[in-house]
């Protein structure tokens, strides 16, 4: 097997933006893919501004900058994706959306590249189904912000070749990450935890018990958190949450996991976090979280 020197993000967001960052950051040469352009723009202009204020925080030599940013390239056409060694999919929570992607990766791509899933709730096996090479497929968990945090959930499907899991690994470390093993199970470990949490952060605004930044103050000093609940939800998007629950509920019919009403009200008032400007709290600018 090659060597892994080329690694293609697909999915723009905040998820899939940070993903990028950490991999242009260790010395791989990083493809963001998205269908609009303006994703793909943001995401660079999100990246150089993160970066940036990493080199003004003594966190990054001055002359990596440049160096990453030309690792960095950004782009439209999937068919640039070809000579990636490892592709990581970072798009929305939907089965049909990721099959269809990996479909047409399979017929770009090279035999050997190995494909990835950030996906937090759908199932491994599921996904490697639709995507014609079910034994280089593997769950590739960043957290939210991927270019602070360290943990990377590490899941095999079932068809999932030891050979794959062990590169992917391997690529992991090569990152700086900390990758630790799951099995292909909802939510994994971390939104095992998380979603219910964080449902009952909204629950408790819902109920009127305290504000949102209260909420967020009381868990962040009693807790230690370095961010709050509700402005975690406000980074994954009122949107992305609802596709979690509904993944997570849809499964495992635990109770916390099913999507709280507000966060359908907040969608339809166009709430959607920090992308859109207003979620449980208001933003001002699109500035990466550390940036």
């Amino acid at each position: 097997m090659s060597e892994i020197k080329t690694i293609g993000i697909a999915g723009a967001g905040t998820m899939g933006a940070g993903i990028a960052i950490v991999c242009a950051r260790a010395g791989f040469k990083t493809r963001m893919f998205d269908l609009k352009q303006e994703a793909v723009d943001r995401a660079r202009s999100q990246t150089e501004g993160f970066l940036k204020k990493s080199v003004e925080r003594g966190k990054l030599a001055a002359d990596k900058l440049p160096e990453i940013m030309a690792a960095w390239s950004g782009t439209t056409n999937l068919e640039h994706f070809a000579d990636c060694d490892l592709v990581i999919e970072a798009v929305f929570e939907s089965l049909p959306v990721k099959h269809d992607l990996f479909s047409k990766l399979n017929t770009i791509c090279k035999p050997e590249t190995i494909f990835a899933s950030n996906t937090s709730t759908i199932s491994i096996t599921e996904i490697a189904g639709g995507c014609g090479r079910p034994d280089r497929f593997v769950g590739m968990h960043f957290c939210l912000p991927a270019q602070l945090m360290k943990l990377v959930e590490m899941s095999p499907g079932l068809a999932t070749s030891e050979e794959t899991f062990q590169r992917a690994w391997g690529v992991c470390e090569s990152l700086g990450q900390k990758p630790v093993k799951t099995q292909d199970t909802p939510g994994f470990v971390l939104n095992y935890f998380l979603i219910p949490f964080n449902n009952d952060a909204i629950r408790l605004v819902e109920q009127g018990v305290a504000e949102a930044a209260d909420i967020d103050l009381a868990i962040k000093t009693g807790m230690g958190y370095a961010m709050g609940p509700l402005e975690l939800l406000d980074l994954v998007g009122m949107d992305t949450q609802k596709l979690l629950c509904e993944a997570m509920h849809g499964v495992t019919n635990e109770p916390r996991a099913a999507c709280p009403p507000l966060v359908k009200r907040m969608i339809a008032a166009g709430w959607l976090g920090k992308k859109s400007g207003h979620g449980f709290h208001v933003y001002k600018d699109s500035k990466m979280y550390g940036a």
